[in-house]
C-alpha cells in the first residue's frame, strides 16, 4: 500500500478510532469478523469438494470450525442480499427488493445494535448500498460496484482514489484497522467485504498467468437446451456462449469483427506498469484466438475457459487475504476469542446450464458458501446440513455478542445448532426475486425449498410453476411439477409455501405493489 494512502487514511480516521493493539483482549465478549466476497460460488471453495481450485486459507475455517452444506439466500442478487444481512429481514420487509431501489440506512441493523452495546465496528470493502453506511465507527467502502484496479473508496464518506489492486487494498486496510486503529479494550465487529470475484473478473497482476497450463472441462450440463422446463430457463440472458461480452467479460480489446470493445475503459484505468503486465499476459493469447476463428462448440469452450480462469484467478487473492487475517489473529492472541465467518452474498453459475451470474432459485445461485470458526464453541470439522439462510446472520451475530435479538428480525440464531447444543431447526426456507425486466432477464419468482424438494412460481409476464427433486435430480434438469407420482409432494410444497408467505408477511398484493413501482419508474424515464 502506498504511503500517500496511509497518510490519508490516518487523517480521515482520526477521532473515530483509537490507535494501539494488545496481544490479549481484556473483555469477555467475542470479537466478530464477517468476511463476505461477491459472487463466490461454493463450487469454487475446495472444502466443498468440487476439485475446481484450491482455497487453503478459506478451507482452514472448515477444518478448524464448521462448514454449512445447505446454506442459502433469500434473494440471489447483491444489494438485496446485503440488506438482508444487515437487517435480518426479507427484502419485501427491509425495502431493498432489487439493485435499483434505494436502501434506507435509517432502519435498524445489527452493527448499530452492537455499537449501542459496547462494540467497536468497521465496514471495509464492498457494501453496494448507496449512502454513507450507518452503524460503523469506521467505514471505507467502494462506491457502487467499485473497480478492480486503482479503485475509488468512500472513507467515512470522503472520496479517495487508491492506486493498487482492490482485493489487496481491502485486506491491507482491514489489517491496518485491526492492528492500529481499533480500541484494544473493546470487543470489535469488522465487516471485511471483497469485491472479487464479481464480474468482470480482473485478476491481480501477480495472478494473470495462473491456470495458463490448464484446460478446464465445463459442467456436464454446460450445453443445456432447457428442454423439459418452462420459459424462464429458456428466456434468460446469462449464457456464457451468447450473452457474455467480448470486451467486458472476455478481455478482448478488439473483438472478432475488428471493433474496439468496452474493455478499453479498464485498460485506461491501469497505470503504465499494470497495463504492461496485463498486455503481456493476455494480448498474445487474444491474437491467437482471433486468428483461429473458432466456431460452434470450440468457441463455446474457449469462452468458458477464459471466463472460469479469470474468475478463479480473482478468488486466489481473496483466499490470500483470508490467510493474512487468520494469521494476524493467531499472532495477536485473538484467534480463540474471535468468531470468523466466511460467506458470499449468494452463489454463482460456473457454466452450469451454460450460465454465469446468479438470480435464479436453482441451487448454484440459491446456495451460498458458509464457513464459521469459533474455537470456544464450535468443534473442528463440524458439518451442518440444515437450511440456514443469510436471514439468520444478523440474529446469530447478536446472539454470540450476548445482545437481545429484536423481535422484528425474521431470521434465527444458528449458534446452538452449530455448537451441537440443539438439533432443532426449520424444515423449509422461502425465496423471492424481483429484478425483471432488467439485466440478464431472469423472471420474477418466489418459492420454497426443503432439504429435498423445491417449488418455484414464475410470474409477471408468465404464470409457470417448477418443482424439483434435489436428491434424484441435483442439477435440476427435469421439472416434475406435473408428474403424477409427485402429486403428494406438490400438495405438501404448496401448503408449506403458503404457510411461509403468511409467516414472513409476503403476498401477491406486495408483488403487485412492486410491479407498479417498477412500471411507475419506467414512465418517469
Amino acid at each position: 500500500m502506498n504511503t500517500t494512502f496511509i497518510k490519508a487514511l490516518t487523517i480521515l480516521t482520526a477521532g473515530t478510532t483509537i490507535a494501539g493493539c494488545s496481544s490479549q483482549q481484556k473483555n469477555k465478549h467475542p470479537n466478530i469478523i464477517y468476511i463476505m466476497s461477491d459472487d463466490h460460488a461454493y463450487q469454487a471453495i475446495s472444502a466443498y469438494g468440487y476439485g475446481l481450485n484450491e482455497t487453503p486459507n478459506i478451507d482452514r475455517l472448515a477444518k478448524e470450525g464448521a462448514i454449512f452444506t445447505k446454506a442459502c439466500v433469500t434473494n440471489s442478487i447483491s444489494a438485496p442480499s446485503r440488506a438482508v444481512l444487515l437487517t435480518g429481514k426479507h427484502s419485501f420487509v427491509n425495502g431493498k427488493i432489487d439493485n435499483s431501489v434505494p436502501f434506507n440506512w435509517d432502519q435498524d441493523n445489527f452493527p448499530k445494535i452492537l455499537q449501542a452495546n459496547g462494540y467497536q465496528t468497521a465496514m471495509i470493502g464492498k457494501i453496494h448500498l448507496d449512502g454513507i453506511p450507518q452503524g460503523f465507527d469506521f467505514s471505507m467502502v467502494l462506491p457502487g460496484q467499485g473497480q478492480y484496479y486503482n479503485p475509488d473508496f468512500l472513507i467515512n464518506g470522503e472520496k479517495l482514489r487508491i492506486e493498487g489492486y482492490c482485493t489487496e487494498i481491502i485486506t491491507e486496510t482491514a489489517l491496518d484497522w485491526l492492528k492500529n486503529k481499533r480500541d484494544p479494550d473493546k470487543p470489535f465487529c469488522m465487516l471485511y467485504h471483497q469485491k472479487a470475484p464479481h464480474r468482470n473478473w480482473l485478476p491481480a497482476p501477480k495472478y494473470v498467468n495462473l491456470y495458463d497450463d490448464i484446460t478446464f472441462e465445463p459442467p456436464a450440463n454446460f450445453f443445456d437446451d432447457y428442454s423439459g422446463r418452462g420459459r424462464a430457463a429458456k428466456e434468460q440472458e446469462m449464457q456464457i456462449d451468447g450473452h457474455a461480452q467480448w470486451g467486458h467479460d472476455f478481455k478482448l480489446i478488439v473483438d472478432p469483427n475488428g471493433d474496439t470493445t468496452n474493455f478499453y475503459r479498464d485498460i485506461l484505468r491501469m497505470n503504465d506498469e499494470q497495463r504492461a503486465n496485463w498486455m503481456a499476459a493476455y494480448e498474445s493469447e487474444n491474437q491467437e484466438f482471433l486468428k483461429a476463428k473458432l466456431t460452434g462448440k470450440e468457441l463455446a469452450l474457449w469462452k468458458f475457459n477464459r471466463y472460469i480462469k479469470d474468475y478463479l484467478r480473482t478468488i486466489k487473492s481473496v483466499d490470500d487475504g483470508v490467510g493474512e487475517v487468520l494469521d494476524y489473529l493467531k499472532e495477536a492472541g485473538l484467534d480463540k476469542n474471535t468468531i470468523v465467518i466466511y460467506t458470499s452474498d449468494q452463489g454463482f453459475y460456473l457454466g452450469e446450464h451454460g450460465w454465469f451470474d446468479k438470480r435464479f432459485m436453482y441451487d448454484e445461485s440459491f446456495l451460498t458458501p458458509l464457513l464459521v470458526r469459533y474455537p470456544k464453541e464450535i468443534k473442528p470439522g463440524t458439518t451442518i446440513d440444515k437450511l440456514v439462510q443469510n436471514l439468520d446472520f444478523a440474529p446469530t451475530i447478536l446472539d454470540y455478542a450476548g445482545v437481545k435479538i429484536p423481535d422484528n428480525m425474521q431470521g434465527m440464531s444458528f449458534r446452538k445448532l452449530v455448537s451441537g447444543k440443539s438439533s432443532g431447526w426449520r424444515d423449509a426456507v422461502y425465496y423471492t426475486y424481483y429484478e425483471y425486466p432488467s439485466v440478464h432477464m431472469v423472471k420474477r419468482h418466489y418459492g420454497v425449498a426443503t432439504e429435498r424438494y423445491k417449488l418455484m412460481h414464475f410470474y409477471y409476464d408468465i404464470d409457470e410453476w417448477e418443482m424439483y427433486d434435489r436428491e434424484t435430480d441435483p442439477m435440476e434438469m427435469k421439472n416434475i411439477y406435473d408428474d403424477p407420482s409427485y402429486a403428494d409432494v406438490r400438495e405438501m410444497l404448496h401448503k408449506k409455501l403458503e404457510e411461509l408467505r403468511k409467516f414472513y408477511g409476503d403476498s401477491d398484493e406486495l408483488n403487485d405493489k412492486f410491479i407498479k413501482l417498477y412500471l411507475d419508474k419506467q414512465k418517469m424515464r
